[in-house]
């Protein structure tokens, strides 16, 4: 399909604009953008700048948000999760194309500023400078390097900050023990990165569901905020690290002199081994800019009040096989398993002989209503079931089987790290049980790229398995208890082992 097909149908649209046919309109482009490009490695920029016109339009930031929707899910967020050096390189092209598109607008006008104060003046050369450090091996920092201030940049998501921010912070503590250490990213950090810790949190709030704009002017914002952090600083008494970051667009998006600057391309160079786990690759990257070897897994940790509520719930229920479970999703519909899985997986587990389940109700109407589905199946089949705030954990029956908990992230992390195993989908929990120790069960859903999986399966001094579900494929239907039965294997085997 010509872009100029679409162009016409968008002149058309413009002026009278319906969400539907907004929706139905850029996803179209979006996915005939990625259809040519996965046929014969067309990168058709047209494509692109409609895209942008459509997500930067109106003046109603909802109908803008419709075309970014379609830009950021179709293309670009396939474009990172191959982890293939040629998607990464389209990536580059891709993004520096839209910042150059972002930057001629009227509101962009502070993103062109910022972008000339360092040099890059066009979309070339924002291309050639993020394509060199992609390039480019890992560079030792210089030894003249005494950092006073190491500031990190959160990954956006609390799953990637803990596989791989955490790792970091563990290092670099390490390796710089009197300098002070900060990540950069949303408030929710400060759940997982207690002042325990000894981590600060700089709040700088990036909208992974937000407008085409906004997400790309968060840059400016944290360059301010950045400067302000390392005023008064010479050259050799502060290091920015940046892991793959949404605040940057992925390294495209310049931050400081190089010299005080290292990018973890996390989506991975020539050299990484291809089976690494994410977090093993972070420790790679580590090895090579420190210049020594170590290795730290994964790390959370939770406010002292939320454990010390955790610890009395243990306490209560000693004698019991406890199995924390979260089915949240992080907002990727693709990465659960449809249909009655859910209820027939809690259903089979609570067979077991002396089972404790704390079922995390989940974040928003749809997985609170997933979690309400299994509590109600659960009753009807005579388990004792129970319905609890997480404040309120000590009202909890001794006689309950079941116990759904509506909790934050550091008090469904303080429940995790009590439990005997975790069972969930790919998404921050995982994540966060592996880094506790805890025997970890992850059904992997919506995706067949093999690479992915590996590079995101959970790293932790325990157990990680995974049960992996062809949703996409569909060559045969699912079969639920095929699922649960491979499951309740695996879980068999460790503990005869």
């Amino acid at each position: 399909m010509r872009p100029s097909f679409y162009q016409e149908k968008w002149e058309r649209l413009k002026d009278s604009p319906s969400t539907p046919e907004l929706e139905s309109l850029s996803q179209r482009v979006a996915s005939t953008f990625i259809d040519r490009y996965f046929y014969s490695d067309e990168y058709n920029r047209s494509y692109i700048d409609l895209l942008c016109d459509m997500a930067t339009h109106y003046s109603d930031p909802e109908l803008n948000q419709v075309a970014a929707r379609a830009l950021f899910g179709i293309v670009i967020e396939r474009l990172c999760d191959d982890f293939e050096e040629l998607q990464t390189e389209t990536y580059n092209r891709l993004i520096s194309q839209v910042i150059s598109y972002l930057r001629n607008l009227a509101d962009g006008k502070e993103l062109d500023i910022e972008l000339n104060s360092f040099g890059l003046q066009n979309e070339e050369q924002l291309y050639q400078r993020i394509e060199a450090i992609r390039l480019s091996p890992d560079i030792k920092l210089p030894s003249s390097l005494q950092p006073k201030k190491i500031l990190i940049l959160s990954r956006i998501t609390i799953g990637a900050d803990v596989a791989i921010t955490s790792v970091i912070c563990q290092r670099m503590a390490s390796m710089f023990p009197d300098a002070a250490i900060a990540v950069i990213g949303n408030a929710k950090l400060g759940q997982v990165f207690s002042t325990q810790s000894k981590v600060g949190i700089h709040e700088l709030h990036y909208a992974r569901r937000g407008g085409l704009l906004e997400r790309f002017l968060v840059w400016t914002d944290l360059l301010k905020q950045i400067r302000d952090e390392l005023s008064g600083l010479s050259a050799e008494e502060y290091l920015v690290l940046d892991p793959d970051s949404r605040l940057t667009q992925l390294g495209v998006l310049p931050l400081v002199p190089m010299q005080n600057y290292r990018f973890f391309n996390s989506r991975g160079k020539q050299d990484y081994p291809a089976k690494a786990t994410i977090s093993e690759l972070t420790n790679l990257w580590l090895d090579n800019i420190l210049g020594q070897g170590d290795f730290c897994y994964p790390k959370i940790w939770p406010d002292s009040d939320s454990i010390k509520s955790a610890l009395q719930m243990r306490k209560t229920i000693q004698n019991k096989n406890l199995i924390s479970i979260n089915l949240g999703v992080g907002g990727n519909p693709r990465k659960r398993v449809d249909g009655s899985f859910e209820v027939e997986l809690l259903l089979t587990l609570l067979k077991e002989k002396d089972v404790f389940i704390m079922l995390d109700l989940g974040f928003g109407s749809e997985e609170r209503a997933r979690s309400e589905a299994i509590l109600t199946a659960a009753k009807e089949h005579g388990h004792i079931s129970q319905e609890l705030e997480f404040a309120k954990l000590g009202e909890a029956s001794t006689d309950c089987q079941l116990l759904g908990i509506e909790c934050s992230v550091a008090e469904i992390a303080s429940l995790i790290a009590i439990s005997d195993e975790f069972i969930g989908y790919d998404s921050a929990c995982q994540h966060i049980a592996a880094a506790e120790g805890v025997p970890t069960y992850t059904i992997f859903a919506g995706t067949n790229n093999v690479r992915f999986i590996r590079r995101w399966h959970a790293c932790g001094p325990d157990i990680s398995e995974i049960i992996y579900v062809d949703t996409l494929s569909k060559y045969e239907e699912i079969d639920n208890s095929e699922i649960v039965a491979r499951l309740i294997d695996l879980r068999k085997s460790r503990r005869a082992n």
